[in-house]
């Protein structure tokens, strides 16, 4: 019998984002923004990146501001999962 050894990354990324759906099971799509300036002309440029994240509870909702840091591969597209939720987003009624 082998033994299979996890690797885990010593400084696994992390980014911040806001939730943007949570119509799918035990699966939210986190819009995560970044803002640089561009190497030659020096202009601001915001790149947004929509990203699919494993939430096991399904206690996220649309609108909130969350921590997601890279995991192992979970399905196809989804290889987030969420830590914490940052923002709730207030509720109207």
């Amino acid at each position: 019998m082998m033994k299979v050894r996890k690797i885990q990354r010593k400084n696994p990324k992390e980014r911040m984002g806001q939730v943007v759906s949570d119509k799918m099971d035990k699966t939210v799509v986190v819009m995560v923004s970044r803002e640089f300036t561009h190497p030659l002309y020096g202009k601001r440029i915001n790149r947004r990146k929509r990203i699919k994240a494993h939430g096991e509870k399904n206690l996220c909702l649309k609108g909130d501001v969350v921590k997601i840091v890279e995991t192992r591969l979970l399905s196809k597209d989804k290889h987030w999962r969420v830590t914490e939720i940052l923002v709730r987003k207030e509720m109207t009624k």
